[in-house]
């Protein structure tokens, strides 16, 4: 069986796995506590920041260790914006129509509850956003900007660099939900000029349920869960040393030759498009051609279903995906390929492919499995 939908998950690493094991058994101390026991797990956990933050180009006290994506896209999104709504009246928030569910439930939230008004900013055809539109967008009481690095369905790949300018011309914080990008593209925050950035461990070889948010100390945030005050009162709560340890431990492997094998499997993926494009008539790549993951290739196939294209796949040992696995299941079309223009008929027929990070052989026979797939479910004339 071949593993193709990397996006929605990846298996824990064994350094991983080894890095995090005595946190879950000898070491198993609170970290705040004021013994030896719980010393040493304080120690663990400073470390562990200390990486996370030098990867992500923050300070290590802008780190707060999280429960994953969902969690690190909700605090900075909520934390933000009513920290500028209680300070400032501020009453605005910025995004886009293909946002993950976290981002969008959150910023509907917003409106529901804190009466915030949201603008949604137009994408083309491909899912990228014009800093144009960003510029024309911003108000004297936006809260915030919140934008995803890398569509987690088509892996649009966004220029957050220019996005970020266009915010800090205006003084609005911008956030990055960086969960698909970990481990494929620059995450440093003085590079992108970003003020917040979230990431999730169980999509670089962490176990689920660990994550980080990193937001700059200049930008005020509300804490979502009060209790004791860890994470310098950020996000109450006994963290967990192991989920720290193991993200680390991931996040610093999938920096490591980054750019490198960032290149070799681009070039695979590249080579795997090409084939299936030329084998099969009815296939259109969704998302850039150029600016996407490396490890993404997505595609509708006018004319199938897109659930019965995986089904036929996994009987041929290959296993994908339709889009985001937050969305499985909907009868709904995915509401990226609807905001970039696909019919919501063809939407239906999607099929997402994400790589791993150590790929090293071509897909041609995944490509020819595709092939036969749609193929088998296509109707006959």
């Amino acid at each position: 069986m071949l593993y193709l939908d990397n996006a929605a998950t990846t298996p824990v690493r064994p350094d991983v796995l080894e890095a995090m094991m005595p946190y879950l058994t000898s070491e198993f101390g609170n970290p705040s506590s004021h013994h030896t026991v719980g010393e040493r797990a304080s120690a663990a956990l400073a470390d562990a920041r200390g990486v996370v933050s030098r990867a992500l180009g923050m300070r290590r006290g802008d780190v707060v260790f999280t429960s994953g994506g969902t969690e690190s896209n909700n605090l900075a999104i909520k934390g933000i914006a009513i920290a500028a709504q209680l300070q400032r009246d501020a009453g605005h928030i910025v995004t886009s129509p293909i946002e993950h569910e976290s981002v969008l439930e959150s910023v509907r939230y917003l409106q529901r509850v804190h009466g915030f008004v949201v603008t949604e900013l137009p994408v083309d055809r491909y899912g990228l956003i014009d800093p144009g539109d960003l510029d024309e967008a911003l108000r004297e009481m936006t809260a915030l900007v919140t934008i995803g690095y890398a569509n987690n369905e088509i892996g649009t790949v966004q220029d957050v660099a220019a996005l970020a300018a266009v915010a800090r011309a205006h003084a609005v914080p911008i956030h990055i939900d960086a969960v698909q990008a970990a481990g494929w593209l620059d995450l440093s925050a003085a590079d992108l000029g970003i003020d917040a950035i979230s990431i999730a461990g169980h999509k670089l070889g962490a176990p689920k349920g660990t994550g980080a948010l990193a937001v700059r100390g200049r930008v005020p945030l509300e804490p979502l869960l009060h209790g004791g005050g860890q994470e310098r009162g950020r996000r109450s709560g006994t963290e967990s040393v192991a989920g720290a340890v193991a993200l680390a431990t991931a996040l610093r492997a999938a920096e490591t030759d980054r750019e490198q094998r960032a290149a070799r499997v681009a070039a695979l993926r590249d080579a795997f498009i090409a084939r299936v494009l030329g084998l099969v008539p009815s296939a259109r790549l969704t998302g850039h051609p150029e600016h996407r993951l490396p490890g993404t290739a997505s595609f509708t196939f006018a004319g199938t279903s897109g659930e019965a294209v995986l089904l036929e796949l996994e009987r041929r040992g290959v296993v994908s995906s339709s889009g985001s696995a937050c969305a499985a299941g909907s009868d709904e079309p995915s509401h990226v390929l609807v905001a970039i223009g696909t019919d919501p008929a063809v939407a239906q027929t999607a099929v997402r492919f994400t790589l791993p990070r150590d790929l090293e052989s071509p897909l041609d026979a995944v490509a020819d499995a595709v092939a036969a797939s749609v193929a088998a479910v296509a109707p006959r004339a």
